[in-house]
């Protein structure tokens, strides 16, 4: 799965999942674009890439801004001059709240970030994968793209609505040389969690491992290894898909 000579993007590459699939890409060959709102561990992953042997530059983006956005793709093209694969990976996890008691301006920010985000990056990354024929896209959804899960109605909404976006993405660049899938963890340990205070809680810790036949949450190395498959050639008839990366823990 040589990358050598290709360029991928990475949002939401400070920490986590990000910097995992930032890594790999950098071990694969690719030149690797990291961006995130965090200069401090966006710079770090690019210390990371290059430390492990990789090309790496970090620009600083905010994903629910068109501008920024637009100004991502532009550096992009000024330092490489193209754009092969790209990962919308950032996210936010907004709070726990009952539907009906859940803070609209919190609401908001999800949709805006985790939905709105990734097809503002998709607006700019196309027409850029177009011009040279061809690239291919993952964006990061969940399992909660596909379940229910209460408390978390934001979260839930974004993460479905991003697997249409890239169910239809997929279907109109099909025939143009862009593939469009998205992959869907189930628990991973990363900093999302901790924040959620998850890995600080030993019983509600082993209760979250339990809804996951493995009997374990996953690493961001795992995820990592799936969307590197997803934009090699061995996926090359793979598109309009949401890849389970998830334990079984949708197939209880």
């Amino acid at each position: 799965m040589s990358f050598k000579g290709k360029v991928a993007l990475v949002t939401g590459a400070a920490s986590g999942i990000g910097r995992s699939i930032a890594l790999a890409f950098g071990r694969e060959g690719a030149r690797v674009v990291a961006a995130d709102v965090l200069v401090e561990g966006g710079e770090e992953t690019v210390r990371l890439v290059k430390e492990a042997g990789g090309e790496a530059i970090f620009i600083k983006t905010d994903v629910s801004s068109a501008a920024e956005v637009e100004a991502l793709i532009d550096g992009i093209l000024e330092s490489y001059g193209r754009l092969d694969y790209a990962c919308n990976n950032a996210g936010i996890e907004g709070v726990l709240a009952l539907t009906a008691d859940y803070p609209e301006e919190i609401w908001r920010r999800v949709l805006d970030i985790n939905l709105t985000g990734v097809w503002l990056c998709m607006k700019h990354q196309l027409p850029v994968m177009l011009a040279q024929g061809g690239g291919a896209i993952v964006n990061m959804s969940s399992i909660l793209g596909l379940v229910g899960y209460a408390n978390a109605s934001a979260y839930v909404a974004a993460k479905h609505g991003l697997i249409g976006l890239t169910k239809t993405a997929a279907v109109e660049y099909a025939t143009r040389g862009i593939r469009v899938n998205a992959v869907c963890p189930a628990f991973i340990e990363t900093p999302m969690l901790k924040r959620a205070g998850l890995l600080d809680n030993p019983e509600f810790y082993r209760a979250v491992v339990e809804l996951h036949p493995v009997k374990r949450l996953g690493t961001p190395e795992e995820v990592a290894g799936a969307v590197v498959w997803l934009c090699s050639d061995a996926a090359s008839f793979v598109t309009g898909h949401a890849l389970l990366v998830d334990g079984g823990y949708v197939a209880r």
